[in-house]
């Protein structure tokens, strides 16, 4: 019998993903859908649940997104499913030692970073199954708004990358099509998983440099990395409430990371991530 997933946020970034990935294994696949299902009910007879559930903006991480999500982490643990959660990397803030493991101190004390702290505590004090798969910046080519389709590659084409930090930096980064895999392998292995798993996914780590060579790498052609222009986000800022929360957030450009692998090459050895040109390339397709 198939197992049975609900994806919350099916239309999201990661969420997206995750719907394909888990089709394509076989399993039985639900997408919630606001203001039509009942959380309860929708999660009853689950096996799992992806929480992919996260607003487009910065100011739109609020107590009742928290809220949401505590009613996820509560209705999991009563009905016994699994939790997937995509986190990120703003809760070690810039002072916790690279590379970033499962038992890596969350040192943030920013107003993102507190609150991604926050949601996280609400999830390992649930009592639920909970699997944190942690992923640095991502990119996937169909994705709206995001720093690497909207910004960074967004003139790949012409020959140039537009890089947001210190170009010699080490960045993590995770092909949101990859990452969709290695979460159906966790959710395949949850019965050999303790109740709370923080799993760093490390994808790729690439300086601003390396990136741009594995982008002319796919592409065929020579690409150019320039510094990014932030100054018309400071121009902006005071009239775009997300813009807040970019600014806040700008550090991890410059400061040099990396995502330790090791914890899910225990659990799942089998999986083999995508190599980064390929990545690239199929990105670049959909971005046409």
């Amino acid at each position: 019998m198939a197992q049975s997933v609900l994806i919350l946020g099916s239309n999201g970034k990661f969420g997206s993903n995750a719907l394909e990935a888990f089709r394509q294994a076989g399993w039985q696949v639900h997408s919630f859908k606001r203001g039509r299902d009942d959380l309860a009910s929708a999660m009853r007879g689950m096996d799992v649940v992806v929480a992919g559930w996260n607003p487009p903006g910065y100011h739109l991480w609020t107590e009742a997104l928290l809220d949401q999500h505590r009613q996820v982490a509560e209705t999991a643990a009563r009905e016994g499913v699994t939790v997937i959660l995509p986190g990120n990397v703003y809760v070690y803030g810039p002072d916790a030692p690279s590379p970033w493991r499962p038992d890596t101190p969350h040192l943030a004390d920013n107003p993102l970073g507190l609150y991604r702290k926050r949601l996280e505590a609400i999830y390992r004090d649930s009592g639920a199954q909970v699997i944190i798969l942690r992923m640095g910046d991502f990119f996937d080519g169909k994705t709206k708004g995001n720093w690497f389709e909207s910004y960074i590659a967004a003139k790949a084409a012409k020959g140039v990358i537009a890089y947001p930090g210190d170009p010699n930096a080490p960045h993590a980064w995770a092909y949101l099509p990859d990452a969709a895999r290695a979460a159906v392998a966790l959710a395949e292995k949850r019965a050999q998983l303790s109740r709370f798993e923080d799993v760093p996914f490390a994808g790729y780590t690439l300086t601003g440099n390396e990136l741009g060579a594995a982008i002319s790498r796919a592409l065929g052609r020579k690409v150019r990395v320039k510094p990014f222009a932030w100054w018309p986000f400071y121009l902006l800022k005071p009239f775009m409430p997300m813009l807040k929360g970019v600014m806040e957030m700008r550090y991890l450009w410059s400061l040099p990371q990396r995502l330790d692998g090791a914890r899910l090459a225990e659990i799942v050895p089998e999986f083999e991530p995508i190599p980064v040109e390929k990545a690239l390339s199929e990105t670049f397709a959909r971005m046409g």
